[in-house]
C-alpha cells in the first residue's frame, strides 16, 4: 500500500461575511448570519460561489489518483444500457445508451429481435448534454410520442409531442409542468397532465414557490392556451393533483396528495361517452380523506383493482366496484403478507407483485381472484428496478390481456438487465445482456442485520472483494437515505464498482424512515422520531468498525438530498465516526426548508419550525444550526448545484460557510463543490457524473490515507 502525499493541511477559504439576521422562534433567538447566501443570483453570492469553487478545484487538481480514477470510470461507464421495453401500437419502445452518451436515446422496434430505429435523441437538444428526457409515453394507437424535457437538471418540464412515423415534433408544447406525468386518452387525440400557474415575471421562475397544481387536458393540434381545466382546488393550494387513465380508456383517475405524505385522495371521471370538448363529466369523490395510500392497478368494467395500505401497513390488493362503491362491498383479494408490496401490475390476466423481502425483490403471481399462482425466479439477491417513465411500474411492464411481461433486474455487482417473461409458458429470457469491463466474480454481496441504539433490528448490504481480511484496514463507503418512504435497494453503479476496485468496501443500510418494511417503518423515522434515522446510521458505522471491515479513520459517509441532511446531522453529532463526509444536495437548514420551492411538501416527513414542538426537535439536529467551534470534524466535501430547484442550494451554501467559519484552521477541511448548469441530480450528463465521482473518490482516498492497492 502506497500512502498518498500530504497536501497543505489548512485550506484558505474565501470570506463568508456574517450578517446581522436574527429570527425569533417562540421566544428563542436564532442567528442566521449567512441568510444572504439564499439569494443565489446576487453578485455577492456569485462571487462567493466562484471563490469556493476555485479553492475546491485547486485542491482536487493536486490529488494524484484523480486522473486514473476518472479514466477507469470512463471505462466502467462505457457499456450499452438497454432499458425496460414496453409495447404499444404493435411496436416496442425503450431507452438505450451506447455507453458514454450524456443522455440515453429513445429507440423503437417492430420486433424484439429486429433492427432498432432511433425515435428521439436528447443529446441533440443541447451542445453540452444538459437537456434530458424526463419521461415519455406513446399514444394507444402508436402514432404519437408525448415526452418531457428538462434543462440543466431542473424539475421544470416542457412537454412536447412527436409524430412516431415521421420522427418529427408537432407544434404542441406544454410549459410550467412539475411533478406530473402525461396520460393519453383512448382515442389518442390528447392527453391529461398537471401544471402550476406560470410564475409572475417579477419572481425568480426557477425558485418560485409552488401551489395550485391543476389538471388539464390538451387536445393535439391546439395551443396550450386552449387546454381544458379539468380539476383544481384553489381553496387548498398545497394539494397536489395527478391524473391517469385506465387501460380501457373508460376512467380518468384523479389522485390528490398533500406534500410527500404517501396517503392520497382518489376521485374519478367516467369517460365512457366520447370525450367532450369541455370534459363535462362529473368528478366522483370515491375517497375524499387522507387515510391510506390508494393506487389503482387496473379495472375490468366498473371493478377497480387497488393496491392500498388501509389497515395493512405492508399493503394488500382490494377490489372496489364503482357500481356499488360502499366500503362494506370492498373485497380483499391479495391480503397483507410479511413482505411489503412495493409495486404491482396486471398482465396476462394476473397480478404480478413485486414484494420487498428484507430490502430485496421477489416476484409473485396471483389470479385476479387473489389465488396464488407461484413466483417468477430472479437471478439472485437484487432489485426489480424501475426507470421512472410513465409505463414503468417499478421495473414491470405489461398489459392485462397480453401474456408478455417485462421486468428489469439489477444487483450491486451486475448491471440492469431486462427480461421477457411469458406468463403463459413460464419461460424467461434476457432481452439484452450488458457486458461490462468488470469481473463481478471477484466480489460478493452479503446482507447482515445489526442492532440500532434502541435495539431495533436494521438490515445492511455489504459488498467487497471475496476473501476480504477483516483487519479494519479497508476504506469503507457507508451510504444511506432514511426518509420519505423510499426504499434503498441493491443497484448497480459504475461509481461503486470503481470504489470496490480501489480496495474499498461498500455498505448500504436500510434506515428507518424508508419504506423497506411498510408504513410503520417509515413513520418511525419522521418528525420527532427523526433521530432514529441518525441513530440507525451511526450504529451501522460502529458495526462496520467493530466487525473489522474498517476503522473510524477509514470510514467515508455519504448521502444525497434527505441523505445529505443525514450526513450533515451525523457529522455534527458524531464527528469521530468517520474520516470523510459527503453531504450532497442536502436539506441543511431545517428551520427554513419549507420556505423554498417545493420544500413545504416535506413537512409531512419533517414537521415545521412554524410549530413550537417542530421547532424544538428540528433545531436540535438542523445541520446549519449545530456546527460548533473547536470540534475536529471529518474532511467534508459538500456537493450541490447552483440552480437546484428541488433542494435550494442556499442550504449547502450556508452549511459550508458555517463549517468553514467555525474551524478555519482545522486539520481536515470543509470544501464545497458547486456544479453549474445542473440541478438536483436527475438528468445529469454522464460526463458530469464521472467528473464528480472522480473528485469524490480521490478526496476520500487522500484523507483515509489510502493509495493504490
Amino acid at each position: 500500500m502506497t500512502l498518498l502525499p500530504v497536501l497543505a493541511a489548512a485550506a484558505v477559504y474565501p470570506p463568508s461575511p456574517s450578517g446581522p439576521q436574527v429570527d425569533d422562534f417562540f421566544g428563542t433567538k436564532v442567528a442566521d448570519p449567512y441568510r444572504w447566501l439564499e439569494d443565489v443570483d446576487s453578485a455577492e453570492t456569485a462571487a462567493w460561489v466562484g471563490g469556493q469553487n476555485k479553492v475546491t478545484f485547486d485542491f482536487l487538481a493536486q490529488l494524484p489518483q484523480r486522473e486514473a480514477i476518472k479514466q477507469r470510470l470512463l471505462e466502467l461507464y462505457n457499456y450499452p444500457r438497454h432499458d425496460l421495453p414496453f409495447k404499444e401500437g404493435g411496436r416496442y419502445f425503450y431507452t438505450y445508451n451506447t455507453g458514454l452518451l450524456n443522455q440515453p436515446q429513445l429507440l423503437m422496434k417492430d420486433r424484439l429481435e429486429g433492427e432498432a430505429v432511433l425515435l428521439l435523441d436528447p443529446n441533440t437538444l443541447s451542445t453540452d448534454g444538459t437537456v434530458s428526457l424526463t419521461q415519455w409515453d406513446v399514444s394507444p394507437d402508436g402514432r404519437w410520442l408525448g415526452y418531457g424535457v428538462a434543462v440543466a437538471g431542473s424539475d421544470w418540464n416542457e412537454f412536447r409531442v412527436r409524430d412516431v412515423a415521421a420522427r418529427t415534433d408537432t407544434a404542441d408544447v406544454i410549459k410550467w409542468v412539475k411533478f406530473s406525468g402525461l396520460q393519453w386518452t383512448k382515442d389518442s387525440k390528447g392527453f391529461f397532465y398537471s401544471r402550476y400557474p406560470e410564475p409572475q415575471q417579477a419572481e425568480n421562475q426557477v425558485f418560485s414557490a409552488l401551489g395550485n397544481q391543476t389538471i388539464y387536458y390538451h387536445r393535439l393540434g391546439t395551443p396550450q392556451s386552449e387546454d381544458v381545466k379539468v380539476f383544481a382546488t384553489p381553496d387548498y393550494p398545497q394539494r397536489g393533483w395527478g391524473a391517469s387513465v385506465t387501460d380501457d380508456g373508460r376512467y380518468l383517475l384523479i389522485y390528490g396528495s398533500e406534500g410527500t405524505d404517501t396517503r392520497n385522495r382518489l376521485y374519478y371521471v367516467d369517460l365512457q361517452d366520447p370525450l367532450k370538448p369541455d370534459l363535462s363529466g362529473p368528478v366522483v369523490k370515491l375517497i375524499d380523506e387522507l387515510e391510506a395510500d390508494y393506487n389503482v392497478l387496473g379495472n375490468r368494467g366498473t371493478l377497480l383493482f387497488v393496491r392500498t395500505d388501509l389497515d395493512a401497513p405492508r399493503k394488500k390488493i382490494i377490489a372496489i366496484d364503482l357500481a356499488e362503491p360502499a366500503r362494506a362491498n370492498w373485497r380483499t383479494l391479495v391480503p397483507e403478507a410479511p413482505d411489503v408490496i412495493e409495486t404491482a401490475i396486471m398482465a396476462g390476466g394476473k397480478f404480478v407483485i413485486n414484494y420487498l423481502h428484507d430490502a430485496h425483490s421477489r416476484l409473485a403471481l396471483f389470479g385476479l381472484d387473489g389465488a396464488p399462482q407461484g413466483e417468477i425466479a430472479l437471478p439472485g439477491i437484487g432489485t426489480v428496478a424501475g426507470s421512472g417513465y410513465t409505463r414503468d411500474s417499478g421495473g414491470l411492464t405489461g398489459d392485462l390481456d397480453d401474456p408478455e411481461l417485462f421486468f428489469k433486474f439489477v444487483s450491486f455487482i451486475a448491471p440492469a438487465t431486462s427480461y421477457r417473461y411469458d406468463l403463459a409458458t413460464g419461460r424467461s429470457e434476457p432481452v439484452e445482456v450488458a457486458k461490462v469491463a468488470f469481473d463481478a466474480a471477484l466480489y460478493e454481496t452479503k446482507q447482515i442485520f445489526y442492532a440500532s441504539k434502541d435495539g431495533t433490528r436494521v438490515p445492511m448490504f455489504i459488498t467487497h472483494r471475496r476473501g476480504l481480511k477483516l483487519d479494519g484496514s479497508h476504506p469503507t463507503l457507508l451510504y444511506a437515505y432514511g426518509g420519505f418512504d423510499i426504499s434503498l435497494k441493491p443497484a448497480y453503479s459504475p461509481s461503486v464498482v470503481a470504489w470496490l476496485e480501489l480496495g474499498g468496501v461498500y455498505a448500504q443500510p436500510n434506515l428507518r424512515g424508508g419504506g423497506e418494511y411498510g408504513r410503520e417503518w417509515h413513520l418511525a423515522g419522521t418528525k420527532e422520531r427523526k433521530q432514529n434515522v441518525f441513530d440507525d446510521f451511526i450504529a451501522a458505522g460502529e458495526w462496520l468498525v467493530a466487525n473489522g471491515y474498517t476503522g473510524h479513520d477509514k470510514l467515508v459517509i455519504s448521502g444525497g438530498s434527505n441523505g445529505g441532511l443525514l450526513i450533515g446531522a451525523v457529522a455534527n453529532q458524531r464527528p469521530d465516526l468517520a474520516r470523510v463526509a459527503f453531504p450532497a444536495v442536502g436539506v441543511m437548514d431545517m428551520l427554513r426548508f419549507h420556505k423554498f420551492t417545493i420544500g413545504w411538501a416535506w413537512t409531512s416527513d419533517y414537521g415545521s419550525a412554524d410549530d413550537p414542538e417542530g421547532f424544538k426537535y428540528l433545531s436540535a439536529y438542523s445541520p446549519v444550526h449545530n456546527v460548533k467551534a473547536g470540534v475536529q470534524y471529518p474532511a467534508v466535501m459538500v456537493t450541490t448545484a447552483d440552480h437546484d430547484d428541488r433542494v435550494h442550494p442556499g442550504h449547502s451554501f450556508k452549511y459550508a460557510a458555517a463549517m468553514q467559519a467555525a474551524n478555519p484552521g482545522a486539520k481536515y477541511p470543509t470544501f464545497i463543490r458547486i456544479d453549474v448548469k445542473a440541478g438536483h441530480g436527475q438528468g445529469k450528463p454522464v460526463a458530469k457524473q464521472i467528473e464528480e465521482i472522480a473528485d469524490k473518490w480521490a478526496f476520500a482516498l487522500h484523507f483515509t490515507g489510502m493509495g493504490a492497492q
